[in-house]
């Protein structure tokens, strides 16, 4: 019997800078083509190829050339499923494992430029401070404009202990700026554990690795240790860019009611539909000697939660949030998520290259989708008690220009256009705003540092701490529309939301 690891991530561009892009990964390729190949269309191909051997300006390698295609080809269909070769296929196994060598960002291209997505906490770039939304014009002194996603990521890699210096054009303060990076080995702790007032508790969970699940047990056996009548928890998913569906199921299963249903996906091949339930069968893996939620104290299964979110949460990090949703387990606070509800599967294809390919919608227990809407927060809150900055910037993935549509939104191209325009409203504010500040402000801003979650000075944090103790919410002074749906006052008004059993789903048709 052949194991198969479903996963899901976030971006596929950022592999090797850093990005947990882990996706579902099989045994081999199976599926037979069932329709015939278009002749015409491949004898085009074939007479573009011997074009290029024929005339093209310098000699062209066969390899090079035919991997270029099917790189092209696989690229375009949606921005999560690619080719992988040698390297890439390496590194997207080694980051299952929560260690890679890289810079720690995860990145896009916007506009012929390297857009950064997010720095991933406690790596080279997050210390550097490279922040959401920043675009990288230059590495190395060489112009980014004309370069492939590909080319980029190469020009950054390096050997740990070696440095590459990145050009940074940062919308929110209209300057450009060098920073100089030290790549590094990255060692990603999935699972952190703070204690906050007595009987409260903070876990943070960066990414979905092979050991999230048992790692999260160990650190609730320590709280039941420490905490034996705790009272509340602060599950924190913000800037979790995904990993491993079998970990999004353990994670969620540790606190739904047995049997309950996380998530079910949905395709054209009979393995893609399928519903997940908490049972040691969904998320188990290779590396587990044992069920590690077993032993877990009942309490929690019924203590309160509220979940912290933000637009970099995506993929499994909103199968979570969307099952302790749907099954009124948790509040949810903070921002709405990225918006990726989709499942990708790794097969190999040679002995050192895989094909990355999108084979499934995701759907909540509850059977919605949301695939470019993300999961829209019960108290929408922002990171800073003055606002986010920055948040115009977001990237999401109803950005890209060939995002998978959402089947259940007949209204969705309007509604994008209607997000773009007030995204474009939005940025004149700002740049309004920056014309307007003093020196003294726009110092202010530039020597702002990144949140340290968990810390006393994380606003969004202490909301949620706030919340559990049965305390108001302060709202942030400037909330962005998409929040607006929920006042944050109503919303903090309302009780922390009890246990409750998940209503049965089954895989949408």
């Amino acid at each position: 019997m052949r194991m198969k690891l479903k996963n899901i991530g976030l971006i596929a561009a950022g592999l090797a800078t850093g990005v947990f892009a882990t996706l579902q990964i099989s045994a081999s390729a199976e599926q037979t083509v069932t329709a015939p190949l278009p002749l015409d269309q491949l004898r085009l191909f074939a007479e573009v190829f011997g074009q290029i051997k024929r005339e093209y300006v310098e000699p062209v390698d066969d390899k090079k050339l035919l991997t270029a295609a099917i790189k092209g080809m696989v690229s375009s269909l949606d921005p999560h499923s690619s080719f992988l070769d040698k390297t890439d296929y390496e590194e997207l196994q080694e980051q299952t494992k929560g260690r890679f060598a890289g810079l720690g960002i995860e990145i896009s291209q916007e506009d012929g430029l390297v857009k950064v997505i997010s720095p991933i906490e406690d790596t080279p770039a997050f210390r550097a401070g490279i922040r959401p939304g920043d675009l990288i014009t230059r590495i190395n002194d060489k112009p980014v404009r004309g370069m492939t996603l590909d080319k980029a990521v190469k020009q950054m890699r390096g050997e740990p202990g070696t440095k590459v210096t990145l050009t940074i054009f940062r919308k929110s303060d209209d300057r450009t700026f060098p920073i100089t990076v030290t790549r590094a080995v990255i060692r990603v702790q999935s699972v952190k554990l703070k204690m906050l007032d007595p009987g409260y508790a903070y876990i943070r969970i960066t990414s979905f690795q092979e050991r999230t699940t048992p790692d999260l047990a160990a650190r609730l056996q320590d709280i039941a240790r420490q905490q034996p009548n705790v009272k509340g928890l602060i599950l924190d998913l913000r800037n979790n860019g995904g990993g491993l569906l079998q970990s999004a199921v353990g994670v969620a299963g540790a606190f739904l009611p047995p049997d309950s249903v996380v998530v079910s996906t949905n395709g054209q091949i009979p393995d893609s539909k399928q519903v997940y339930r908490d049972t040691y069968d969904n998320y188990r893996l290779p590396t587990f000697d044992g069920d590690p939620l077993k032993s877990l104290p009942p309490v929690f299964k019924t203590v309160p939660i509220v979940v912290l979110t933000n637009a970099y949460s995506a993929s499994a990090s909103e199968i979570v949030a969307g099952a302790l949703q749907d099954s009124k387990r948790a509040t949810i606070m903070g921002k709405t998520t990225f918006g990726k509800g989709s499942v990708q599967t790794v097969r190999p294809m040679t002995a050192d290259t895989a094909l990355r390919l999108t084979t499934a919608y995701y759907y909540t227990p509850s059977g919605r989708s949301i695939q470019n809407k993300g999961i829209t927060p019960d108290v929408p809150v922002d990171q800073y008690a003055d606002g986010d900055p920055d948040d115009v910037l977001v990237t999401r993935e109803v950005d890209y220009t060939n995002h998978l549509a959402n089947t259940q939104d007949p209204n969705e191209k309007k509604e994008q256009e209607e997000r773009e325009q007030r995204r474009m409203d939005q940025l004149r504010v700002l740049e309004e705003q920056n014309d307007k500040k003093t020196p003294e402000q726009r110092q202010k801003d530039r020597d702002r540092k990144p949140i340290e979650f968990g810390s006393t000075e994380d606003f969004m944090m202490q909301q949620a701490l706030a919340k559990l103790e049965g305390k108001p919410v302060q709202a942030s002074k400037s909330l962005l529309a998409e929040s607006t749906q929920a006042p944050a006052g109503k919303a903090a008004a309302k009780p922390v939301p009890k246990a409750s059993a998940a209503k049965p789903a089954s895989a949408p048709q």
